[in-house]
């Protein structure tokens, strides 16, 4: 029996897994709900299409909708239930090789690039802020950010020990830095679709 002290769980890393996976696969499930039944009837109206600049349809007809072939909703649906579950396990104890972390890796910062290109062409392409999708992009960031912090810190990505303590440090700051990450978003939004006072008056509009 070895008499090394067992790893702590990593308890928080762990709840926000499985809450950033819940709220990503809401988006994936609502947005693969509205394709379906626009699909049964290209009279349905989604229930996100809120004004003229906050919708989902644009995004949902758009090939930018579809680039596998499929919606991109029904990736997040395989997607997400993996990011809940890891979260699970870590919860209950489960410790994962080094290869399993860095898959885990590759892929949240697949789906960051992925949705990096997918917030360029909703600003500067569709003109359209989609509500669900934004929910994605929202999630999509601190999952990125928790988990590579995570692996470079406990030292499942090779790195030197300055990285390392670098990373532990950064780690605490995961908030903040997304904050920082939706500031950006909003930013470009602003300056390209002056979407701030469209967001108001869509919202007006829908209250009235």
């Amino acid at each position: 029996m070895s008499d090394a002290p067992a790893r702590p769980k990593p308890i928080g890393l762990a709840i926000s897994l499985i809450i950033l996976g819940a709220f990503g696969l809401l988006a994936a499930w609502e947005l693969s709900l509205e394709k379906v039944l626009t699909l049964a009837d290209p009279n349905h109206i989604p229930n996100c299409n809120v004004g003229v600049l906050v919708g989902c349809s644009t995004n949902l007809a758009s090939w930018q909708g579809s680039v596998f072939g499929f919606p991109n909703p029904f990736v997040g649906m395989m997607a997400w239930p993996v990011v809940i579950t890891i979260g699970v396990a870590l919860l209950a104890g489960a410790t994962f090789s080094r290869w399993f972390w860095v898959g885990f890796n590759l892929g949240v910062a697949g789906a960051l690039v992925f949705v990096g290109w997918l917030i360029f062409q909703s600003i500067y392409v569709l003109d359209v802020l989609c509500p669900w999708c934004m929910l994605t992009w929202a999630v999509t960031i601190p999952t990125f950010w928790l988990v590579t912090l995570h692996n470079l810190r406990s030292g499942q990505i090779p790195a030197s020990a300055r990285v390392r303590r670098l990373a532990a440090g950064w780690y605490g700051w995961i908030p903040v830095i997304t904050v920082v990450c939706y500031a950006v978003v909003i930013l470009l939004a602003q300056a390209q679709m002056n979407a701030i006072p469209r967001v108001l008056i869509d919202l007006q509009n829908l209250w009235r």
